[in-house]
């Protein structure tokens, strides 16, 4: 009886700790084939370029092995060139710590099938590089697999995104007017009052 008590604590602490901790990265199963429409290298505009992204099943995997899928999250993550004393962006093998993915681009039911996205990069994506994944949940919302456009022991297939400043021409013109007009206005002011000065000091 003290045997199978203690297989049972066990058992139960091995749920809690799991519930406690949730999934690792290193817990799902690569199954899907994910690529992306950008170059190796190619540089995006924010708020300007498009990203399409295509994702399946890889049918390598035997029968059966999604059974359990129900919704396929697509996100903009940062690679490690861009996560370099940037605790913000850290990579963190418990998945609701970890900071490698922070922009969604879109949430999808699952199908075995091909599926094409087409996003445009928003204008609040900073400027940095980056690769594509795409993670899969169950029906508890719960990670269970993955795929992705890069190796996840080599730095291929890796594109940058230039943020916009958020200046307009019209704005930096505006700008230099305002600017030399305020010279011109102080130096005329001074030029009058000088010469009210003389002015007054002949009468």
């Amino acid at each position: 009886m003290a045997i199978q008590g203690s297989i049972v604590a066990s058992i139960l602490l091995s749920y809690l700790v799991a519930a406690c901790y949730g999934a690792t990265f290193s817990s799902l199963q690569n199954t899907l084939v994910v690529t992306a429409s950008p170059q190796a290298g190619q540089v995006l505009k924010g708020g300007e370029d498009n990203i399409t992204v295509t994702w399946s099943l890889n049918n390598t995997f035997p029968a059966g092995t999604d059974s359990d899928y129900k919704t396929v999250k697509i996100k903009l993550c940062y690679a490690p060139i861009s996560q370099q004393d940037r605790a913000w962006r850290k990579t963190e093998e418990e998945l609701k710590r970890d900071k490698t993915c922070q922009h969604k681009i879109v949430a999808k039911p699952y199908s075995p099938s091909t599926n094409t996205f087409t996003w445009t990069v928003q204008r609040d994506v900073p400027t940095a590089t980056y690769f594509i994944r795409a993670y899969v949940h169950n029906s508890a919302d719960k990670e269970v697999a993955f795929g992705q456009t890069t190796d996840s022991h080599k730095a291929t297939n890796l594109f940058e995104v230039q943020a916009i400043s958020g200046r307009h021409v019209s704005l930096d013109i505006a700008s230099v007017c305002f600017s030399a007009f305020s010279v011109v206005a102080l130096f005329g002011f001074f030029f009058l009052e000088k010469r009210k000065a003389k002015a007054s000091q002949k009468s």
